[in-house]
């Protein structure tokens, strides 16, 4: 708990200035609301018994004079209080923001795997909101209520301290029973934050796979799935709308009583000559100044409990530490040759018992074009995904050039390598945009010429705006064969010595396939290559193919040398041969 309350306070470090201008601003505040109580008390029990009707006059217009310099001075607490303070809120909701995008980029694929984006986008956005009030208020809050219920005390006290002890005898009442309220509304506000998170979680997905829905016809299911969900996010803001009526009736409920109290008590002292009318009015307008700060640290509770909520949540993601990091004597590597060797490697997902694979041994030599193939569920894609330390081996290691990629920074190893998916991500922008992701550097020259070497140009340059054409989210403008083709310039931009191509021709038609084959070809020259297969037609030339099985490596050969085993490739060549047929 200490941890968290100093990992919060942290984010103040930076705004101390305008954190401390702020709680000066709003003593001053605090200290101004005090004053006019006193005044009328002034007036009432001195001014208008003691002196002459021309004193009076000249008295009250100074007075007046004072009160308006006051109020004037209370405006620019209250304006500097309610902008400097909340753009202070915002600032630290920025840092937060920051720091668990940051984090999220740290993440490996083991936490993704395992999480909803909708989920995840739900902390970085709504958790942080009520956080920058929190910030804000609940010093400054805290300050106000301290200074105006102290004060009012000592002024009541001195005025008739009967009566202020009735008063303040209901203060602890209130306390209890806002601390009574407090666990119940932090256990609603949660479930509301949950509920919200699991919509967003929801509509990202639905949005996402809106074609997938339109193309089943499914939309009224998928209504029905988000009124349920929307129905259970009701039913959680009804219950905490339960807890909150029940603090705020409650809490105007001791404000009554309050008032009742000094108006009984005040009129039996009065009867009895020990108070005076105008110490009662005194004392009825110093309840709002008591009554004001215990409502707005009361209030704290529930804005305390729906900040400290979201900082709950902000702080389950922080706390979860990167399981792949640089090591503190990791080296960046130049001059890389691309040659890969795996030592007896095994791997498996932190959530299961059972290898992906196990002991595996292989070596590609530099400028090397292998070929992965094995029926799904193998690890065709997890055994390549090991090379960029995507994953983590759980024993052996995978060496790059003699050097264990552990011990290689991961930024170094990762600009060294090349990926090219099936599914292919483009993001939102232009096209110019998504190639040059490959080289954030590069010039429009450069990415022009990645483009042509990925036969790409000349579909872009038919588009609208040519390089300028924006290609909507995902890409979802083009065809599958020019985002294919984009991502595969993207990689010619990078010009990295080792590839990945995870069966980056699977999903295109035949001329399509043709095309962007010649371009992975064109990109593989010269370079150290992993092909994991789909279509088993399109790696018949190469020199090294490797079967896959669950037990590790089985076959190893060219593509005629597997044939003529006639073992688990010859059995996969036919199938994939009698598909190729029935498609034709």
């Amino acid at each position: 708990m200490s941890n968290k309350f100093q990992k919060f306070l942290s984010y103040y470090k930076p705004y101390m200035g305008l954190f401390l201008s702020d709680m000066f601003f709003a003593l001053i505040a605090a200290g101004i609301s005090l004053v006019y109580p006193l005044i009328v008390r002034y007036v009432t029990n001195d001014l208008l018994v003691h002196y002459e009707i021309s004193e009076v006059m000249h008295t009250i217009i100074k007075l007046s004079f004072l009160m308006i310099g006051l109020a004037i001075l209370e405006l620019v607490c209250n304006f500097y209080i309610a902008y400097q303070g909340h753009v202070m809120g915002a600032k630290m909701e920025y840092d937060m923001r920051n720091d668990i995008f940051e984090h999220y980029q740290k993440l490996s694929f083991n936490f993704y795997d395992n999480q909803k984006t909708g989920q995840l986008m739900s902390r970085i956005t709504n958790d942080l909101f009520d956080i920058t009030e929190l910030c804000h208020h609940g010093p400054e809050d805290i300050v106000i209520s301290i200074i105006k219920f102290v004060g009012a005390f000592i002024i009541l006290i001195n005025i008739n301290l009967p009566i202020t002890l009735i008063v303040f005898a209901f203060i602890p009442i209130m306390f209890i029973f806002a601390y009574h309220m407090k666990n119940k509304m932090n256990h609603a506000f949660r479930k509301n934050r949950e509920r919200i998170a699991e919509i967003n979680a929801q509509i990202e997905d639905n949005l996402s796979g809106i074609r997938v829905v339109k193309s089943f016809a499914s939309e009224n299911k998928e209504m029905d799935k988000f009124h349920d969900g929307n129905r259970r996010f009701v039913e959680s803001k009804r219950n905490s709308y339960w807890q909150m009526a029940t603090f705020h009736s409650g809490l105007g409920f001791f404000t009554s009583l309050i008032n009742v109290a000094v108006i009984v008590g005040g009129a039996v002292l009065m009867a009895n000559k020990i108070i005076a009318l105008s110490d009662l009015l005194t004392f009825l307008l110093y309840i709002n100044n008591i009554i004001e700060p215990v409502r707005k640290l009361i209030n704290f509770t529930e804005q305390f409990q729906n900040g400290i909520t979201g900082f709950d949540r902000f702080m389950e993601i922080m706390d979860i530490q990167p399981d792949i990091i640089d090591k503190k004597d990791a080296v960046s590597i130049k001059d890389v040759k691309g040659k890969i060797e795996f030592r007896e490697v095994s791997f498996r997902y932190n959530d299961t018992k059972t290898d992906v694979f196990r002991n595996i041994d292989l070596k590609v030599e530099s400028g090397d074009y292998l070929a992965l193939v094995g029926s799904s569920g193998v690890g065709k894609t997890t055994l390549c995904s090991l090379i960029p330390r995507f994953y983590e081996v759980n024993s052996g290691k995978i060496l790059l050039d003699g050097t264990d990629i552990r011990n290689i920074k991961l930024r170094s190893l990762r600009k060294n390598i090349g990926i090219v998916q099936q599914d292919v991500y483009l993001f939102t922008g232009t096209v110019l945009d998504n190639i040059r992701y490959g080289k954030l550097e590069a010039t429009d020259e450069e990415i022009i010429e990645a483009a042509k070497n990925a036969n790409a140009h000349e579909f872009i340059m038919e588009l609208p705006d040519g390089y300028n054409t924006y290609i909507g989210q995902r890409g979802v403008k083009l065809s599958g064969g020019q985002k294919q083709r984009l991502s595969i310039a993207r990689v010619f931009l990078k010009n990295p010595p080792i590839l990945i191509f995870d069966e980056a021709t699977s999903a295109l038609d035949n001329e399509s396939e043709k095309v962007v084959q010649e371009s992975l070809e064109k990109l593989a020259k010269n370079r150290t290559t992993f092909v994991i297969a789909h279509r088993l037609s399109t790696i018949r030339n190469a020199k090294n193919i490797i079967v896959l099985t669950e037990d590790g490596i089985k076959e190893r050969g060219t593509h005629t040398e597997l044939l003529n085993q006639n073992g688990i490739y010859a059995g996969l060549y036919k199938l994939t041969q009698g598909a190729e047929k029935n498609l034709a």
